[in-house]
């Protein structure tokens, strides 16, 4: 027998799989489905006659129900974040659309919701997908606006503070380059729990894109705010010290971190948002892996830094001319004689001048242009090779830097055999300097690259060793002949320490280097004690400014003999 059309109405939305209610526009409850019950743990019998408010957390302030009222009143509907509270008194996210339904002699309210703090069902992670990220199950950057949004109305009503990070991660784009994005999406996915497993669990953590996250961060009532939030990014800093697995390697990566308060620091979601990221990138800008809370007068440094970048790109691509190189000589310690050429890239624009090195070589990465960076790199180096008028000195090192990014692009063979092939015909042998902590995130592909040219002829070489993780068994694979001693252990020669602690590191680095029958060469020489040291531990090569400095192509470097 055929039910009714009533009966299949209501069998329909009985068996809904998102809770359902019907208000007056008093508003009182005259319906509510099984979802609605399972929801919010209340009886049919409980709500009916009752007003919606009953089922308020009391975090939202008036404000919040007047741009409700005035949409519904406006657009006929409403879509958002509420929070709203259970029988039990446990408070939850519901994601909450409400219709307006018009009658000849009466108007209705029909709402439809689900509780997006806990998604359990096929139907309701389905229905969640433009709310989470696939990758992470984490609230995506719609939501987390929808959260923050009602997190500042309720700070603002209530005069309840908060925090807020925003969190992007260093160096991510060379794990997809050089690893692939699976391994990439592994590491994010243990990112999203080392985050977690960081904060509160009241706190909110989202991801907003890519390597992108922010948390909303709950405070303590009568503490200092600032301090609070301060700490909570170095416990995040600290977890990330620590190596995460994936794709059966381990992966060296930091984070950098801007902060925020609100009140203090804004007063609308998307502000608070936007001043959080640039403080983020203010600690990028500042090395990367650290913390920065947002202070206005920091902004001029921040306007200065993204003219810098937009300068870069367009220097790159269109001024040559700006862009130089100067050599750094590289002396046998006991000889004083040279033995070989580091080529370093130099960047002056007409109105910044002079642009340091850490700062527009990062900046050329970040943005994906270190290849046209290397291109002008090379066509310098190739000038100054060419106006040679007579056959220099032979057996000299000529060491250039790569980004760990460029092993496998296949356009760096096009830059680099034409330049090995000068440096050969002037009988010296080219190096590759790759730093420590990118060496070590390398692919197997990388790994293969790199034998490939070590093979052929190249040496490769370790930069700045000693600032990164390798450990003996990692070390002892790698296609390198030459170790860096990085001059943060070069400034420690001095008298100021025992000798014990003054020559400890790099004794080490120097046993270490003799094990494993690679060549050591210290940076950063800058004194003449530091280089009588160095050559008291039997460190036969070394560079520094005591030496010489870096200086444009001349013939005299071949023939410079370090005089102190």
């Amino acid at each position: 027998m055929d039910l009714p059309a009533e009966d299949h109405f209501r069998a329909l939305v009985e068996s809904h799989p998102r809770a359902m209610m019907l208000a007056t526009d008093e508003p009182r409850i005259i319906y509510v489905n099984r979802m609605f019950e399972s929801i919010t743990g209340y009886r049919e019998a409980e709500v009916i006659g009752e007003k919606p408010a009953v089922l308020s957390a009391g975090f939202h302030g008036p404000a919040f129900y007047r741009d409700m009222w005035a949409s519904l009143a406006e657009d006929g509907r409403w879509e958002g974040v509420i929070w709203n509270r259970r029988k039990n008194g446990e408070t939850y996210p519901q994601w909450l659309m409400i219709h307006r339904v018009g009658q000849p002699d009466q108007t209705f309210y029909a709402g439809m919701f689900m509780d997006i703090g806990a998604l359990t069902s096929f139907e309701e992670r389905l229905a969640s997908m433009a709310y989470y990220d696939a990758l992470t199950e984490l609230p995506n950057r719609t939501l987390f606006l929808e959260l923050l949004e009602m997190r500042v109305s309720r700070s603002r009503d209530h005069d309840d503070p908060f925090g807020l990070l925003f969190l992007d991660l260093d160096y991510f784009k060379d794990i997809n380059d050089l690893f692939g994005h699976s391994v990439g999406d592994e590491l994010l996915r243990q990112v999203s729990l080392c985050i977690q497993g960081v904060v509160r669990k009241d706190d909110v953590v989202a991801r907003l894109s890519g390597d992108e996250f922010a948390a909303i961060v709950e405070l303590a009532p009568g503490v200092p705010q600032e301090p609070q939030i301060r700490q909570l990014a170095i416990r995040l800093l600290n977890a990330f010290r620590a190596p995460f697995l994936a794709g059966g390697n381990e992966h060296f990566i930091s984070v950098s971190v801007g902060g925020v308060l609100c009140p203090v620091d804004g007063a609308s979601a998307l502000d608070l948002l936007q001043k959080a990221d640039k403080a983020m990138y203010l600690a990028k800008q500042e090395g990367r892996g650290r913390f920065c809370h947002y202070q206005a007068e920091l902004l001029n440094d921040q306007d200065e830094g993204q003219r810098l970048m937009k300068a870069l790109v367009t220097s790159l691509k269109t001024a040559p001319r700006e862009f130089s190189v100067v050599y750094q000589p590289q002396f046998d310690l006991a000889t004083g004689r040279v033995d070989g050429l580091e080529a370093l890239i130099r960047w002056t624009h007409p109105e910044f001048g002079p642009v340091s090195p850490a700062r527009f070589v990062a900046m050329a990465e970040s943005r994906g242009m270190i290849h046209q960076l290397t291109e002008h790199l090379v066509r310098c180096i190739l000038r100054d090779l060419w106006s040679l008028e007579k056959p220099p000195e032979p057996g000299l090192r000529f060491a250039i830097n790569v980004s760990a990014r460029q092993i496998t692009d296949a356009r760096l063979d096009g830059l680099l055999t034409p330049l090995f092939e000068q440096i050969r015909r002037l009988g010296w042998e080219p190096e590759l300097e790759i730093t420590e902590t990118h060496l070590m995130n390398l692919s197997e592909e990388a790994f293969e690259r790199l034998r490939s040219l070590r093979d052929e002829g190249v040496r490769i070489a370790i930069d700045d060793f000693g600032t990164g993780y390798s450990s003996l068994a990692y070390l002892h694979s790698l296609p390198v002949q030459t170790i860096k001693i990085d001059r943060h252990f070069v400034s420690c020669l001095e008298d100021t320490l025992p000798v014990e602690d003054r020559d400890r590191v790099i004794s080490a680095i120097l046993a270490l280097a003799d094990v494993f029958g690679l060549e050591a060469i210290a940076e950063g020489i800058e004194t003449l004690q530091q280089k009588n040291a160095l050559l008291a531990l039997a460190c036969k090569r070394g560079q520094g400014y005591f030496l010489a400095r870096p200086q444009p192509w001349s013939s005299d470097l071949l023939t410079l003999n370090q005089q102190r």
